[in-house]
């Protein structure tokens, strides 16, 4: 019956290429909104004035992914960036925003013991803009991919739990006090958080958590002076709001658990409605669908908790309706013209097998498949219900047309990671599309 209703993978070559072609194209939509991050916004009268490069050194601490992880020295990394400084861009959002940085980033990071953790190779679409009212103190978010030479194998380098895939999410906030500036450079001292994991795609999946200080050097391609007194037309802004309807389809892939580690689909169709305010601020709200080939697989093959007298046997009358998952989203986005990014909080009003993943995976250890007499399965604790009631949702968006435009239809390519209550649900990406309307 399923096999009418979603794509089944037929033999251990198709489902490797599968999850090959699926990090691809995660890859190739990250690369992507990192390009057009800094090339596809803008208005060209003002663009030869905008252009920065900036050098990044950092250094840092490791924290231990999971008991035993192999002794580190000092984490060291070194980032160049490459952006643009928005505050010369006519455009609505740029202004809105008061004219923020933004760019793409490549580091190479040393985690302090090169034979088991390795480097890491990243790419990062950045934002930063000052903070606090201040000219000196900024605030960097960044969202993207990256590549690692060491990852976790059970005979070779068992120690290292933190990732198991070669590629995978990476993100970096981080603080900056702008120490001095010349015409041509400003030089900033900074203190953040990094994060590497790979979104719940292989297990184990511990990630690595970093805090580091970094001392940077922004190198203008003109002088400042000039910047300042550079003629750029701005638009009288003001205010607006128009009314949406979005409906996307994706496609992600996930783990269950240790004794089921191969990647799977998790097939999502979603409807949002809501408002634009200011051609800057999207807020909606919506629902979501999903069918979770894991928990249907687990079901209809009649694993050990499904089994005649256990706990949820009665999940076999009904595969397809207990391996899905329905709730209600609150969605907000920042639109950069043809870049945006999207946070959703959802509320779960229907995820029965969730109860399954937890059993499994929060007793002890290394639950096997055919669980035996004795073992001790997680309990369904306090924290539990936060869990199975909450998700969320964080990612970039690329839209056909760019948003300035205000374009009634529109279509755009997206990147997201999935979480239950922060903790990685499942990678995804899909395609959208949205119509507006009721523009004032």
């Amino acid at each position: 019956m399923i096999k009418t209703l979603y794509f089944r993978f037929n033999g251990n070559f198709a489902l490797h290429l599968s999850c090959f072609r699926f990090k691809v194209a995660s890859c190739c939509c990250i690369l992507l909104f990192c390009t057009l991050s800094v090339v596809g916004q803008t208005d060209a009268n003002w663009l030869d004035h905008s252009l920065f490069f900036n050098t990044e050194l950092l250094l840092g601490e490791t924290q231990e992914a999971n008991f035993g992880f192999p002794s580190t020295k000092t984490q060291k990394q070194i980032i160049f960036n490459i952006g643009r400084d928005q505050s010369k861009n006519p455009q609505e959002w740029s202004q809105r925003l008061k004219g923020p940085k933004t760019g793409y980033s490549f580091g190479i990071t040393d985690f302090g013991n090169r034979d088991s953790l390795g480097l890491a190779f990243s790419f990062m679409p950045f934002i930063r803009f000052n903070a606090f009212r201040s000219e000196r103190i900024s605030v960097l978010a960044s969202l993207g991919t990256s590549f690692f030479t060491e990852k976790y194998e059970a005979k070779k380098n068992p120690r290292n739990q933190a990732v198991t895939t070669d590629i995978t999410w990476a993100c970096r906030l981080f603080f900056y006090y702008r120490l001095f500036t010349t015409d041509y450079i400003n030089m900033h001292l900074g203190f953040g958080y990094a994060h590497h994991s790979n979104g719940h795609m292989r297990l184990h999946n511990k990630g690595y958590n970093s805090y580091l200080l970094s001392l940077s050097t922004d190198i203008k391609s003109m002088p400042e002076a000039e910047l300042e007194t550079a003629e750029v037309v701005f638009p009288a802004l003001k205010n607006s709001v128009y009314t949406y309807f979005d409906l996307r389809a994706g496609l992600g892939q996930n783990s269950f658990a240790l004794a089921f580690n191969e990647k799977k689909q998790v097939y999502t169709v979603a409807g949002e409605y809501g408002r634009v305010y200011n051609n800057t601020l999207k807020v909606g709200l919506g629902f979501y669908f999903r069918l979770y080939e894991h928990y249907y697989d687990y079901i209809n093959e009649n694993e050990w908790l499904v089994r005649n007298g256990q706990e949820y046997a009665y999940f076999k009358s009904l595969p397809v309706y207990y391996a899905t998952n329905l709730g209600v989203l609150v969605s907000g986005e920042v639109l950069m013209n043809h870049v945006s990014v999207n946070l959703q909080i959802g509320i779960n009003l229907h995820k029965p097998a969730y109860k399954m993943e937890w059993r499994i995976n929060k007793g002890w250890e290394n639950t096997p498949r055919e669980i035996p007499e004795g073992w001790v399965l997680g309990n369904f604790d306090g924290f539990y219900k936060f869990k199975e009631f909450i998700s969320g949702r964080l990612g970039l968006k690329y839209y056909i047309i760019g948003t300035k435009l205000r374009p009634k239809n529109n279509l755009y390519i997206a990147a997201h990671i999935n979480s239950n209550l922060g903790q990685a649900d499942f990678s995804e990406i899909s395609l959208g599309y949205v119509r507006s309307f009721n523009f004032r």
